[in-house]
């Protein structure tokens, strides 16, 4: 999260003085409202405000696009967990996939892992990076797959002049503390599939046979769970995405001036991106040709880097629970050992991606703050320039 002020605290004020908390039959409709503002912005016909974040969206569009148990799902090996876990929720088997040096999903990976069992992939447009989107749609077509973005970290950005979430066959959003806009958690699906979204509608709202909605829909109504978003998520998310663009222009204005000072300087090579216009700039990325480059780098005073290896949670290698198959909220429900699946690629090794775990290790990552000042930028980008020449 970025920018908050009065403005959100005025609204979460109007909703509380109103008694309009449940979005169901509001008054105020701030969830609804949202929803039709953040469809027109992403380019797509739907869109579903969630309480369960980036992993209830990306539920939400499994759900919708009939990926289940029997169903193979492609996930890149740098992303956090919850992509995985949002495939295995729903019953099918996530099969993790090289990054390339974008840091995001090897399209030609789609090509070289997909079987007949494989049924969609999840691209993330991992810290703020937009994934090659056309090598992957057109590798997804030949393969037949479907396509969920993951946007969770990447809210706002586009590739090609066309938001990111509008690509695939649907899109899931975070808005918890940690992403772009933020209204403490929460997320978002949006497709422009009628099928998809109704689908979606349903399984989101365990009371979708009580809503007025429910004689109008075309799929069956179905026992789903609860991730119903309140009126003051709305209301909070309705400001949040009026600053976005501005959050993003900030953003973009720092890093501009990084790698402007930095292009070409000796020992520096900056991490390549599938589309500068449309990245969201929350890193400043750099490669190296070693690890030990990389942390020289990283650790050189004043520069404040990381590498993306350490970051534990978002590398497939730590995902503890999925190596060692302890999935679904009983045994009994475990979708590695559902017989549909036994015949799937369920074994997943903490080698299984050297490629992914190479790039992790010889890449720098530095966050971007918008409120840094010029003489802060000077500074930073001076510390890149020495630690570039002395590595």
């Amino acid at each position: 999260m970025y920018r908050m002020g009065e403005a959100e605290v005025r609204e979460v004020a109007k909703v509380m003085r109103s008694g309009s908390l449940f979005r169901v039959g509001s008054r105020l409709a701030e969830v609804d409202r949202f929803e039709k503002e953040w469809a027109q912005m992403i380019g797509t016909r739907y869109a579903l405000c969630l309480n369960g974040g980036g992993t209830a969206g990306l539920i939400c569009a499994l759900v919708g696009l009939g990926i289940g148990p029997g169903d193979e799902v492609l996930v890149p090996g740098y992303t956090f967990m919850a992509t995985a876990l949002a495939v295995l929720a729903v019953g099918a088997i996530p099969v993790v996939v090289e990054i390339d040096e974008s840091l995001t999903l090897d399209p030609e990976e789609i090509d070289r892992k997909s079987t007949s069992r494989t049924k969609a992939v999840i691209p993330v447009h991992m810290v703020g990076l937009p994934a090659n989107m056309t090598a992957i749609r057109a590798a997804a077509r030949k393969k037949g797959l479907k396509i969920v973005e993951d946007v969770c970290q990447a809210v706002g950005g586009s590739y090609r002049g066309k938001r990111l979430g509008s690509w695939g066959d649907a899109g899931a959003f975070s808005f918890n503390y940690y992403k772009i806009i933020s209204c403490g958690e929460g997320g978002a699906l949006v497709t422009s599939n009628t099928t998809v979204y109704q689908r979606a509608l349903v399984f989101h709202d365990g009371g979708a046979t009580f809503r007025p909605y429910a004689e109008k829909l075309s799929v069956p109504l179905v026992a789903g769970l609860q991730l119903r978003a309140s009126e003051i998520m709305g209301a909070i998310l309705r400001i949040q995405r009026r600053r976005l663009d501005g959050i993003l222009k900030a953003l973009r204005k720092q890093k501009r001036i990084f790698e402007k000072s930095l292009r070409g300087q000796q020992g520096i090579r900056l991490l390549p991106v599938n589309d500068k216009e449309g990245e969201c700039a929350v890193v400043v990325g750099f490669q190296f040709a070693s690890e030990e480059q990389a942390r020289r780098f990283a650790n050189w005073p004043g520069v404040g880097g990381s590498l993306p290896i350490d970051s534990g949670k978002h590398v497939y290698s730590n995902w503890e629970p999925l190596l060692q198959k302890n999935a679904g909220p009983h045994p009994g429900l475990n979708p590695y050992f559902l017989r549909i699946n036994q015949s799937l690629r369920t074994d997943l090794k903490p080698d299984s991606c050297p490629r992914t775990l190479d790039i992790l290790k010889r890449t720098v990552l530095i966050s971007v703050n918008p409120f840094w000042t010029k003489e802060q930028v000077k500074v930073r980008i001076e510390a890149c320039r020495q630690a570039g020449k002395n590595i």
